[in-house]
C-alpha cells in the first residue's frame, strides 16, 4: 500500500479546536451548549473541531455520551467545517469501533493515539493503525509519549505514512526539532502543532495545522497567531505569542482542562466544571490563570 496522494488542502489543515466539553451543574453533558460552542468556533475563523480528545474529557464519558458528542459536533458544524474525532482507546479493536462510529456520524477524518495502556513495540503500533484504517477514514496520528509511554518517533511515523496508514501527525512531544526530521523521513506527512506553547516554532517549521486548546477561549487571536506563524510573519506573530504564551503553556500542564475552562468562563463562554478525577485548580493556579487571561483581554485580544 503506497502513501496517499496529497491535494493542496486537506480537511485536517488549519486550526482544529480540541473542544472542551460543557457539563451541567450535576455533571451531565450539556449537548446544547456544546453545539453552540462548535458553531461559535466556526463563526470565529476556526477550520474545525476535535471532539473526544483529552480536553473533551473522553476518558470519563460513557460510550453513549462519547458517541453523541461526535454526532452533535457533526450536526452543529456548518458546511465545510471539519470534525476530526479522537478515537483513543485501550486497544486497536475499540479504536477501530470509534473510527467506524465517527464515519457513520459523518466525520471527515479521525485522530488516533497508539494503544493507551500498553507500551507497544513497532509491530504493535503498526497493527494498531492498520486496524483503525479499516474504518475507511483518513487518520491523523497523535504522538503523546508523555501519557501513552509510546513514542511515535520520526522513523516510526515514516513507516506508518509509507504504508498509507496516516496522513498527518499531531506532535505533542514538545521537541520542535522533530519537525525537520519528520519532513526529511516522510516528506508528504503533514505536521500538526500538538501543544499550544510551540505554535510559533512548529508553525515556522512547516506545520499544516494545529490541534488547538486555548482557541476555546480566544479563537480570533489564536487563529491570527497561527496564520502569522505559518506565514513566517514574525512582526505580527511575536507580539501575539508573547502576550498569549502565559496561557498557551498551560496546555502542557496536567491541569490544562481546568485552566482552559476557567479562561472560557472569564471571557463569557461556558467552561464550567470538570468530571472527576479532575479537581478544581488550587488557589495559586487559579490566580495565575485569571491574571494571564485578564492580561490578554486588556491587550484587546478577546
Amino acid at each position: 500500500m503506497s502513501a496517499p496522494a496529497q491535494p493542496a488542502a486537506q480537511p485536517w489543515h488549519g486550526v482544529l479546536v480540541a473542544t472542551a466539553l460543557p457539563f451541567t451543574d450535576d455533571l451531565a453533558v450539556d449537548y446544547d451548549a456544546y453545539a453552540e460552542h462548535v458553531r461559535w468556533l466556526a463563526d470565529n475563523g476556526c477550520q474545525g473541531v476535535v471532539p473526544s480528545g483529552s480536553l473533551g474529557e473522553y476518558q470519563v464519558l460513557t460510550p453513549e455520551e462519547r458517541a453523541k458528542v461526535v454526532e452533535v459536533a457533526v450536526e452543529a458544524a456548518p458546511e465545510g467545517f471539519v470534525v476530526m474525532p479522537g478515537v483513543g482507546a485501550y486497544g486497536a479493536l475499540e479504536s477501530r469501533r470509534w473510527a467506524e462510529q465517527a464515519a457513520e456520524a459523518g466525520a471527515q477524518v479521525v485522530m488516533a493515539l497508539p494503544p493507551n495502556t500498553y507500551r507497544g513495540d513497532e509491530r504493535a503500533v503498526m497493527e494498531h493503525f492498520r486496524e483503525i484504517n479499516k474504518a475507511g477514514l483518513p487518520v491523523t496520528a497523535y504522538n503523546n509519549p508523555i501519557d501513552t509511554k509510546t513514542d511515535l518517533n520520526p522513523t516510526l511515523l515514516a513507516s506508518l505514512y509509507n504504508e498509507g496508514l496516516i496522513v498527518a501527525v499531531k506532535e505533542f512531544s514538545g521537541d520542535v526539532r522533530r519537525a525537520y526530521e519528520i519532513s526529511e523521513l516522510a516528506p508528504g506527512l503533514d505536521l500538526m502543532i500538538g501543544t499550544d506553547d510551540v505554535v510559533l516554532e512548529v508553525g515556522l517549521a512547516g506545520a499544516k495545522g494545529w490541534v488547538a486548546g486555548y482557541t476555546n477561549a480566544f479563537p480570533k487571536a489564536t487563529v491570527e497567531l497561527y496564520q502569522a506563524s505559518v506565514a513566517g510573519d514574525l512582526e505580527k506573530a511575536m507580539p501575539l505569542y508573547r502576550t498569549l504564551h502565559p496561557l498557551l503553556r498551560w496546555d502542557s500542564k496536567t491541569e490544562f482542562v481546568q485552566a482552559i475552562k476557567l479562561s472560557m468562563d472569564i471571557v463569557g463562554r461556558k467552561g464550567g466544571v470538570c468530571r472527576p478525577p479532575r479537581q478544581t485548580l488550587l488557589p495559586e493556579q487559579e490566580q495565575s490563570v485569571r491574571a494571564a487571561t485578564e492580561a490578554v483581554l486588556e491587550a484587546g485580544l478577546g
